[in-house]
Protein backbone atom coordinates (compact mmCIF):
# COMPACT_ATOMS: atom_id res chain seq x y z
CA UNK A 1 0.00 0.00 0.00
CA UNK A 2 2.85 2.58 0.84
CA UNK A 3 3.93 1.09 -2.56
CA UNK A 4 0.82 1.88 -4.44
CA UNK A 5 0.73 5.76 -2.64
CA UNK A 6 4.06 6.53 -3.23
CA UNK A 7 3.57 5.82 -7.05
CA UNK A 8 0.34 7.79 -7.11
CA UNK A 9 2.17 10.71 -5.61
CA UNK A 10 4.62 10.33 -7.91
CA UNK A 11 2.39 10.24 -10.77
CA UNK A 12 0.72 13.19 -9.88
CA UNK A 13 3.64 15.31 -9.49
CA UNK A 14 4.97 13.95 -12.42
CA UNK A 15 1.82 15.49 -14.30
CA UNK A 16 2.11 18.74 -12.28
CA UNK A 17 5.72 19.46 -13.71
CA UNK A 18 4.21 18.70 -17.35
CA UNK A 19 1.75 21.15 -17.06
CA UNK A 20 4.08 23.32 -15.30
CA UNK A 21 6.45 22.93 -18.15
CA UNK A 22 3.76 23.32 -20.76
CA UNK A 23 3.06 26.36 -19.09
CA UNK A 24 5.93 27.56 -19.20
CA UNK A 25 6.98 26.56 -22.91
CA UNK A 26 3.22 28.41 -24.01
CA UNK A 27 3.95 31.90 -21.94
CA UNK A 28 7.50 31.89 -23.49
CA UNK A 29 5.95 30.87 -27.55
CA UNK A 30 3.95 34.06 -26.73
CA UNK A 31 6.51 36.35 -25.38
CA UNK A 32 8.31 35.03 -29.12
CA UNK A 33 5.39 35.85 -30.87
CA UNK A 34 5.19 39.11 -29.24
CA UNK A 35 8.30 40.13 -30.07
CA UNK A 36 7.90 39.07 -33.53
CA UNK A 37 5.17 41.03 -33.96
CA UNK A 38 6.62 44.22 -32.50
CA UNK A 39 9.81 43.86 -34.44
CA UNK A 40 7.46 43.31 -37.74
CA UNK A 41 6.04 47.05 -37.17
CA UNK A 42 9.10 48.26 -35.96
CA UNK A 43 10.65 47.56 -39.42
CA UNK A 44 7.38 48.15 -41.37
CA UNK A 45 6.92 51.78 -39.73
CA UNK A 46 11.13 52.18 -40.49
CA UNK A 47 10.02 51.05 -44.28
CA UNK A 48 7.16 53.56 -44.75
CA UNK A 49 9.14 56.59 -42.61
CA UNK A 50 12.07 56.03 -45.55
CA UNK A 51 9.79 55.35 -48.42
CA UNK A 52 9.54 58.13 -50.89
CA UNK A 53 6.58 56.94 -53.06
CA UNK A 54 5.05 58.74 -55.96
CA UNK A 55 5.12 62.12 -55.53
CA UNK A 56 2.30 64.79 -56.49
CA UNK A 57 3.86 66.92 -59.14
CA UNK A 58 1.34 70.17 -58.32
CA UNK A 59 0.44 72.79 -60.63
CA UNK A 60 1.58 76.44 -59.32
CA UNK A 61 -1.10 79.15 -58.23
CA UNK A 62 -0.28 82.38 -57.89
CA UNK A 63 -1.24 83.99 -54.75
CA UNK A 64 -1.46 88.13 -55.33
CA UNK A 65 1.29 89.90 -53.71
CA UNK A 66 2.58 86.85 -52.05
CA UNK A 67 5.02 87.83 -49.16
CA UNK A 68 6.38 84.20 -47.83
CA UNK A 69 3.31 82.44 -45.85
CA UNK A 70 1.15 85.94 -46.09
CA UNK A 71 -0.78 86.66 -49.52
CA UNK A 72 -3.29 89.72 -50.73
CA UNK A 73 -3.29 93.48 -49.74
CA UNK A 74 -1.24 93.94 -46.42
CA UNK A 75 -3.62 97.22 -46.52
CA UNK A 76 -6.88 95.03 -46.45
CA UNK A 77 -9.29 96.30 -44.05
CA UNK A 78 -10.02 92.14 -42.73
CA UNK A 79 -7.33 89.97 -42.19
CA UNK A 80 -7.08 86.27 -41.04
CA UNK A 81 -4.66 84.04 -40.07
CA UNK A 82 -5.43 80.11 -40.34
CA UNK A 83 -3.51 78.12 -37.92
CA UNK A 84 -3.12 74.89 -39.60
CA UNK A 85 -1.18 71.58 -39.89
CA UNK A 86 0.15 70.00 -43.42
CA UNK A 87 -1.27 66.54 -41.93
CA UNK A 88 -4.64 67.59 -40.42
CA UNK A 89 -7.02 65.74 -42.15
CA UNK A 90 -9.54 68.86 -41.96
CA UNK A 91 -6.74 71.39 -42.79
CA UNK A 92 -6.74 69.34 -46.00
CA UNK A 93 -10.15 69.43 -46.24
CA UNK A 94 -10.43 73.35 -46.08
CA UNK A 95 -7.72 73.35 -48.89
CA UNK A 96 -9.45 70.95 -51.34
CA UNK A 97 -12.89 72.63 -50.65
CA UNK A 98 -12.52 76.21 -49.44
CA UNK A 99 -9.62 77.66 -49.71
CA UNK A 100 -9.75 78.62 -53.57
CA UNK A 101 -13.12 80.10 -53.51
CA UNK A 102 -11.60 82.50 -50.71
CA UNK A 103 -8.93 83.43 -52.15
CA UNK A 104 -10.82 84.03 -55.88
CA UNK A 105 -13.85 86.40 -53.40
CA UNK A 106 -12.24 87.92 -50.97
CA UNK A 107 -8.31 87.57 -51.36
CA UNK A 108 -7.65 88.47 -54.75
CA UNK A 109 -10.17 91.61 -54.75
CA UNK A 110 -8.04 93.36 -51.79
CA UNK A 111 -10.37 92.90 -48.85
CA UNK A 112 -8.84 90.12 -46.86
CA UNK A 113 -5.07 89.65 -45.80
CA UNK A 114 -5.00 85.97 -45.83
CA UNK A 115 -1.64 84.07 -43.82
CA UNK A 116 -0.94 80.83 -43.22
CA UNK A 117 0.71 79.57 -39.64
CA UNK A 118 1.99 76.24 -38.43
CA UNK A 119 -0.31 74.52 -35.29
CA UNK A 120 1.04 70.95 -35.70
CA UNK A 121 2.77 70.98 -32.41
CA UNK A 122 -0.64 71.59 -31.13
CA UNK A 123 -1.52 67.74 -31.36
CA UNK A 124 1.16 66.49 -29.62
CA UNK A 125 1.10 68.73 -27.10
CA UNK A 126 -2.50 68.32 -26.53
CA UNK A 127 -3.72 65.02 -27.95
CA UNK A 128 -0.85 62.94 -27.30
CA UNK A 129 1.49 61.24 -29.50
CA UNK A 130 5.22 62.90 -31.21
CA UNK A 131 3.83 65.09 -34.50
CA UNK A 132 7.16 65.37 -35.45
CA UNK A 133 6.57 65.02 -39.49
CA UNK A 134 3.80 68.07 -38.85
CA UNK A 135 6.80 70.36 -37.37
CA UNK A 136 8.61 69.33 -40.54
CA UNK A 137 6.59 70.03 -42.91
CA UNK A 138 6.23 73.45 -41.43
CA UNK A 139 10.16 74.13 -41.55
CA UNK A 140 10.46 72.94 -45.36
CA UNK A 141 7.46 75.48 -45.88
CA UNK A 142 9.24 77.92 -44.41
CA UNK A 143 12.10 77.27 -45.89
CA UNK A 144 10.84 76.93 -49.40
CA UNK A 145 9.65 80.93 -48.45
CA UNK A 146 13.83 81.87 -48.68
CA UNK A 147 12.96 81.03 -52.19
CA UNK A 148 9.49 82.71 -52.70
CA UNK A 149 7.75 79.74 -53.14
CA UNK A 150 6.09 79.22 -49.52
CA UNK A 151 2.86 78.98 -51.35
CA UNK A 152 3.88 76.39 -54.18
CA UNK A 153 5.34 74.24 -51.17
CA UNK A 154 2.32 74.68 -49.24
CA UNK A 155 -0.08 73.24 -52.06
CA UNK A 156 2.88 70.58 -52.89
CA UNK A 157 2.47 69.27 -49.30
CA UNK A 158 -0.83 68.80 -48.87
CA UNK A 159 -1.67 67.24 -51.79
CA UNK A 160 1.19 65.04 -50.33
CA UNK A 161 -0.29 64.24 -47.70
CA UNK A 162 -1.23 60.34 -47.49
CA UNK A 163 -3.89 61.31 -45.08
CA UNK A 164 -2.15 59.00 -42.43
CA UNK A 165 -0.34 60.95 -39.45
CA UNK A 166 3.28 60.20 -38.93
CA UNK A 167 3.34 57.37 -41.40
CA UNK A 168 5.72 58.61 -43.58
CA UNK A 169 4.17 61.75 -45.88
CA UNK A 170 6.65 63.90 -44.55
CA UNK A 171 9.60 62.28 -43.81
CA UNK A 172 13.03 63.57 -44.28
CA UNK A 173 12.92 61.62 -47.67
CA UNK A 174 9.68 62.64 -48.58
CA UNK A 175 10.33 66.30 -47.87
CA UNK A 176 12.88 66.48 -50.38
CA UNK A 177 11.51 64.89 -52.92
CA UNK A 178 8.47 67.44 -52.56
CA UNK A 179 10.88 70.34 -52.34
CA UNK A 180 12.73 68.98 -55.81
CA UNK A 181 9.22 68.15 -57.24
CA UNK A 182 8.62 72.57 -56.71
CA UNK A 183 11.95 73.35 -58.61
CA UNK A 184 13.95 74.80 -55.26
CA UNK A 185 17.48 75.05 -55.09
CA UNK A 186 18.07 71.76 -53.13
CA UNK A 187 21.56 72.86 -51.63
CA UNK A 188 19.66 76.06 -50.25
CA UNK A 189 16.78 74.38 -49.15
CA UNK A 190 18.68 71.49 -47.96
CA UNK A 191 20.77 73.48 -46.02
CA UNK A 192 17.77 75.82 -43.83
CA UNK A 193 16.05 72.84 -43.53
CA UNK A 194 19.04 70.75 -41.92
CA UNK A 195 19.86 73.32 -40.03
CA UNK A 196 16.14 73.33 -38.48
CA UNK A 197 16.33 77.47 -39.07
CA UNK A 198 12.33 77.82 -38.84
CA UNK A 199 12.49 75.87 -35.55
CA UNK A 200 11.56 78.93 -33.43
CA UNK A 201 9.22 80.70 -35.89
CA UNK A 202 7.49 77.60 -35.93
CA UNK A 203 7.14 77.45 -32.09
CA UNK A 204 6.01 80.64 -32.15
CA UNK A 205 3.15 79.83 -34.69
CA UNK A 206 2.23 77.68 -31.56
CA UNK A 207 2.58 80.16 -28.86
CA UNK A 208 0.77 82.84 -30.83
CA UNK A 209 -2.33 79.92 -31.81
CA UNK A 210 -2.70 79.24 -28.13
CA UNK A 211 -2.78 82.44 -26.71
CA UNK A 212 -5.60 82.71 -29.51
CA UNK A 213 -7.52 80.03 -27.87
CA UNK A 214 -6.74 77.26 -30.74
CA UNK A 215 -8.66 73.92 -29.88
CA UNK A 216 -7.93 71.97 -33.00
CA UNK A 217 -7.09 72.42 -36.77
CA UNK A 218 -7.89 74.34 -39.02
CA UNK A 219 -8.21 77.69 -36.17
CA UNK A 220 -8.83 80.68 -38.14
CA UNK A 221 -8.56 84.30 -36.22
CA UNK A 222 -10.25 87.10 -38.22
CA UNK A 223 -9.42 90.92 -37.44
CA UNK A 224 -10.10 94.09 -38.22
CA UNK A 225 -10.93 97.79 -36.70
CA UNK A 226 -14.04 99.15 -36.11
CA UNK A 227 -13.41 103.28 -34.81
CA UNK A 228 -9.46 102.20 -34.56
CA UNK A 229 -10.29 99.41 -31.89
CA UNK A 230 -9.12 96.15 -32.98
CA UNK A 231 -12.37 93.59 -33.04
CA UNK A 232 -11.48 90.16 -33.25
CA UNK A 233 -13.20 86.68 -34.49
CA UNK A 234 -12.58 83.21 -34.78
CA UNK A 235 -13.68 80.54 -37.10
CA UNK A 236 -13.17 76.93 -36.07
CA UNK A 237 -12.49 74.01 -38.36
CA UNK A 238 -13.00 72.45 -41.97
CA UNK A 239 -15.86 75.55 -42.35
CA UNK A 240 -17.36 75.61 -46.00
CA UNK A 241 -16.85 79.08 -48.15
CA UNK A 242 -20.69 80.37 -47.13
CA UNK A 243 -19.32 80.51 -43.17
CA UNK A 244 -16.53 82.63 -44.19
CA UNK A 245 -18.22 84.44 -46.76
CA UNK A 246 -20.84 85.93 -43.97
CA UNK A 247 -18.27 86.66 -41.03
CA UNK A 248 -16.12 88.57 -43.80
CA UNK A 249 -19.35 90.55 -45.25
CA UNK A 250 -19.96 91.56 -41.71
CA UNK A 251 -16.68 92.25 -41.05
CA UNK A 252 -16.73 94.95 -44.13
CA UNK A 253 -19.28 96.63 -43.65
CA UNK A 254 -17.93 98.08 -40.36
CA UNK A 255 -14.11 97.78 -41.11
CA UNK A 256 -12.72 100.77 -41.30
CA UNK A 257 -11.57 101.31 -44.57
Amino acid sequence: MNTDRKSKRQERREKAEQRERASRLRTMGLIVVGVALLVILFISQQAKSSSVGNIVTVEAVARPNADRNSAGNATAPVQIVEYSDFQCPFCKRFYTETEAALEENFVQTGKIYFTYRSAGNWVSQNIGGINTESQDAALAAYCAADQNKFWEMHDALFSNNRDLENQGSFSDKRLTAIAQSINLDMTAYQDCYDKGKYKDEVQQDFDDATAAGISGTPFFVMTYKVNGETKTEKIEGAQPITEFQQKIEAALLVADK
